[in-house]
């Protein structure tokens, strides 16, 4: 019976292992920011914000200074009850670039970034939208030049990478980390024709693709997916570009307690069961086999023979530091490999948990 629970530790692992082995192909290729945009492209940069005062004060000044020829800044004030309007208007009246859109509540969209992004789509004045979040900031003055590289011939989505500032605590490192898995996945995903999702924090398609694939009609009644199921819907093999050099980062600053980041992954997992079929079996075979390989490793090791079952994690453990290497080096995290295993653990463990805990009750609304 022994040996046959092995035997089922070897497939897993083995499934495991040739995920990462398409990580690593991924990590070779050039992004798409490679190539040189257009300065005949104005830009619309839209920031949907929900009681974000302090936020927009400090991050603003930096998105302004954007070494773009031209570009607007559409501010959305998504019902607050702090200061964020006030501010935004401050803001505009320095500021021409800026247009300022005030959400009030609804009753039957209480809760929806969507429906606050809708209207604010819909005041831009140009083609090509790119989005972030009031509580983001970019790598560089060349951030909004470097999303637009993306939109080159036929591609009209354009993929980048939201970074979460370094800070000296175990959850800031574990979130830095998945966020670092998250970009491996949908990053390589995209780059082999099949991109499945974006994040709000550096996004780009054109409002060709918004009105023609009716905005987020489909999914409005899902509290989360502003981003990751409007891609879901609309990337093909064709539209779709990434970028991920360094200068077209994005950060944030990433949550500070565990109840915080809990309750914001719960949101984020609860958009999952809504990809397409392919694509769902595609993410729950990655996230078994990442469970599996570590729930079969603490049973066979004190139960089978130790030899085979520490040869077996080594050789996944060799893949993932294989990996992992290049990918801390591309996405300048390298910090991140020295706590690896533990990480990787620590993750799976709490995937799992949320797992459960969405099945027991829904997530709350956005902010």
């Amino acid at each position: 019976m022994l040996l046959i629970v092995f035997y089922c530790f070897v497939a897993v692992t083995a499934i495991n292992v040739c995920y990462y082995f398409s990580f690593y192909s991924f990590l070779f290729s050039k992004p798409n920011s490679h190539l040189q945009a257009k300065v005949t492209t104005p830009i619309s940069v839209i920031i949907c914000a929900k009681n974000e005062a302090e936020n927009l004060r400090e991050n603003l000044p930096k998105i302004l200074a954007q070494k773009y020829f031209e570009f607007e800044l559409i501010l959305i004030n998504d019902a607050s009850y702090d200061d964020t309007l006030e501010v935004m208007e401050d803001f505009q009246l320095r500021d021409s670039r800026i247009v300022v859109v005030n959400v009030q509540s609804n009753e039957r969209f209480w809760g929806n970034k969507k429906y606050a992004l809708t209207l604010g789509i819909k005041k831009a004045k140009y083609e090509k939208l790119v989005f972030t979040d009031a509580d983001c900031y970019p790598a560089s003055e060349n951030w909004l030049a470097k999303m637009a590289n993306g939109f080159q011939p036929e591609k009209s989505i354009v993929l980048g990478y939201g970074a979460y500032q370094t800070e000296k605590s175990f959850l800031n490192k574990l979130i830095r980390f998945e966020t670092l898995l998250t970009a491996l996945q949908y990053f390589s995903s995209a780059k082999r024709g099949r991109a499945y999702m974006g994040v709000g924090r550096n996004l780009a398609y054109t409002a060709e693709e918004f009105y023609e694939n009716k905005g987020f009609v489909s999914h409005m009644h899902i509290l989360s997916g502003d981003d990751d199921l409007f891609i879901n819907q609309i990337a093909s093999k064709k539209n779709t570009s990434i970028v991920y050099t360094p200068d077209s980062f994005t950060f944030s600053k990433a949550k500070s307690t565990w109840r915080q980041w809990f309750a914001q992954k719960r949101r984020h997992v609860s958009t999952a069961k809504y990809y397409k079929k392919t694509q769902q079996l595609k993410l729950g075979l990655f996230y078994l086999s990442q469970f599996w390989f570590w729930f079969l490793s603490f049973v066979l090791v004190s139960l089978f023979n130790w030899q085979w079952v520490l040869g077996v994690i080594l050789l996944r453990t060799f893949v993932l530091y294989l990996t992992y290497a290049k990918a801390t080096k591309v996405f300048q995290e390298k910090a991140l490999l020295w706590w690896l295993p533990f990480q990787d653990l620590t993750l799976v463990s709490l995937q799992m948990l949320i797992f459960i805990r969405n099945s027991i009750a829904k997530p709350i609304h956005w902010k």
